[in-house]
């Protein structure tokens, strides 16, 4: 096992994400009226070999795997898996992984696309620690607002069932609407403290001379981020975004990040500096 390459072992984890993605499928025709410990115990041997891959990947090149845009969306992908499985532990919110299995199997299997693997040097650099640490509570608080994101379609499907089809919402093993709009919460919160902390890390790295910090996409993109999930916290908090509004907030603000996340990373010149003369 051990003369696997970390690409291999997330090859593996990719696979079995993707199992749990279809076994989501007969949950849905099902109307989760099925326990879910198959998805669970999926996405946890998927969540161990994607472990695997991001530390063999982080001890061959000696700093936290988040250098190019694959070892950002396995990072991403793992830290999504790490908060999912502590709160699978709680039975009632296991079914986060039904929904949450799709998303980590599109982003898997995104993050093979060979162009996206661009080597960074083959000698270990131990002298980036607080890049490193700004990357890994960025990529970990996108990784919150992905489970809020997940319980927000949860949160969505039971108001649709409670609305439509009361015996569906019954039979349901679903958590009922008020844990998902608290777990939605939590998450939303827990995620804007990473942010934040990312974001503040972000003044201790080093950069080259005469660069507009603030004139960097990524930069820039990075503080729409912020004040777009800001805002969802105080208009909840002033009782203007409850429920539903929320749901969609949620669902909304998480699209934004999918959708530009790539094209912002690529157009960045601090995050992509030009490669040295040789």
């Amino acid at each position: 096992m051990s003369a696997l390459t970390d690409r291999q072992w997330f090859i593996g984890a990719v696979v079995l994400y993707g199992l749990s993605s279809l076994y989501s499928i007969f949950l849905w025709r099902r109307g989760f009226r099925h326990h879910n410990r198959v998805t669970y115990l999926l996405l946890l041997a998927g969540f161990l070999l994607n472990t695997g891959s991001m530390l063999k990947r982080g001890l061959a090149t000696g700093r936290c795997p988040t250098h190019n845009l694959y070892e950002a969306a396995s990072f991403m992908i793992w830290t999504v898996m790490a908060v999912y499985v502590v709160v699978g532990l709680w039975g009632r919110l296991r079914f986060l992984g039904a929904f949450a299995s799709p998303l980590v199997f599109a982003f898997g299997a995104f993050a093979l696309m060979p162009a996206l693997d661009q080597s960074h040097g083959p000698q270990p650099d131990f002298s980036i620690h607080w890049a490193s640490l700004h990357a890994a509570l960025i990529l970990l608080s996108y990784g919150g607002f992905a489970l809020s994101f997940v319980a927000a379609l949860m949160y969505l499907t039971q108001v649709h069932n409670l609305k439509f089809d009361k015996l569906r919402a019954a039979l349901s093993l679903l958590p009922p609407v008020q844990r998902l709009e608290v777990t939605m919460g939590v998450l939303l919160l827990s995620g804007f403290a990473l942010l934040t902390l990312g974001l503040g890390v972000a003044s201790k790295i080093e950069r080259p001379a005469g660069v507009n910090l603030f004139g960097d996409t990524k930069v820039v993109w990075s503080m729409v981020v912020w004040l777009m999930y800001l805002g969802l916290i105080l208009l909840r908090w002033v009782g203007r975004c409850h429920g539903r509004r929320l749901a969609v907030g949620l669902i909304g603000a998480f699209a934004f990040v999918l959708l530009t996340f790539w094209g912002t990373n690529l157009l960045s010149t601090l995050h992509n500096p030009p490669a040295p003369p040789a």
